[in-house]
């Protein structure tokens, strides 16, 4: 997983984990907590749904309304 920032850096994130926005560190650090603790029993969107939920809670410019899009892996031949 990569980063392209605003200035065109490409980082690699710590954990695996990027979040982005006014509420981005609270839901990196939920993810990072969830995919320590939980990543064995949750999905990556689950994951991802409960870190902006936990960031919603904490910051007052990020909402609830989560939506997520993902992408399927095709097996290359």
């Amino acid at each position: 997983m990569l980063l392209i920032s605003g200035n065109g850096e490409v980082l690699a994130p710590d954990d695996n984990v990027t979040a982005i926005g006014s509420g981005g560190n609270f839901a990196q650090a939920a993810a990072i907590a969830l995919t320590h603790h939980a990543a064995d029993t949750m999905t990556a969107s689950q994951i991802a749904k409960e870190a902006v939920n936990i960031a919603a809670d904490i910051d007052v410019f990020t909402d609830h309304q989560v939506v997520t899009d993902e992408i399927e892996q095709v097996e290359s031949k």
